[in-house]
């Protein structure tokens, strides 16, 4: 079953949750915010998690457990971790963090097409996400201060923020040296001439 489940950031993280212990899919969702794990698990959306629960309900990685009942809300059904899921997740996490796989994130596909705007225009631009990175970086860098002073956490409690730091970082350092490379013109292109090698590929097919 734990090879067929695709798995998501969303279905580890229930089921690492639910390794302390049953939970409701509210208590899940408060968890990974209170713990910071919305910076890299998307749980904006409630209607997400309950779709991603019943997928491993269904897949026997998860199963109901009791109901709480509480005269302030609604009844709340919980769910715990079987066998099976807690299988999973030691197999899921073996394979992602032994294993780089390419995500196609959406950043490097649009360099790709870089050339449909001028040097001008991708120098504005990438301007612009130096800026939002810079800020980026500062809030990363106080939460984990502040983390690591309020609450002396365990390194391990903030791993995922120090990676987030790390990949902002070198991505600043990165699109720096683009920039730079667009200023001094070292890094130009000139549309017409990549309109004709465009014209060319296409004649070949």
């Amino acid at each position: 079953m734990t090879s067929t489940f695709r798995r998501s950031p969303l279905a580890l993280a229930v089921l690492g949750l639910l390794e302390a212990g049953p939970l409701h899919p509210y208590g899940i969702q408060r968890l990974i915010k209170q713990w910071g794990k919305d910076q890299v698990v998307n749980v904006g959306q409630r209607a997400g998690l309950y779709r991603t629960i019943a997928r491993l309900e269904d897949a026997g990685l998860i199963a109901v457990g009791d109901t709480e009942r509480d005269e302030r809300y609604p009844e709340r059904t919980t769910y715990r971790l079987t066998d099976a899921g807690r299988d999973a997740a030691r197999q899921w996490l073996a394979e992602i963090l032994s294993t780089p796989r390419n995500e196609y994130p959406e950043f490097p596909a649009a360099l790709s097409f870089l050339p449909l705007l001028t040097p001008r225009a991708a120098h504005d631009l990438l301007d612009q996400r130096r800026e939002h990175l810079a800020r980026r970086l500062a809030e990363l860098d106080a939460e984990l201060a502040t983390e690591a002073e309020g609450r002396a956490l365990p390194r391990v409690a903030l791993i995922e923020s120090e990676y987030l730091r790390a990949v902002a970082h070198a991505e600043l350092e990165w699109v720096n040296g683009i920039l730079a490379s667009l200023d001094d013109g070292s890094f130009t292109w000139d549309r017409e001439q990549l309109d004709g090698i465009a014209a060319a590929s296409r004649g070949q097919t």
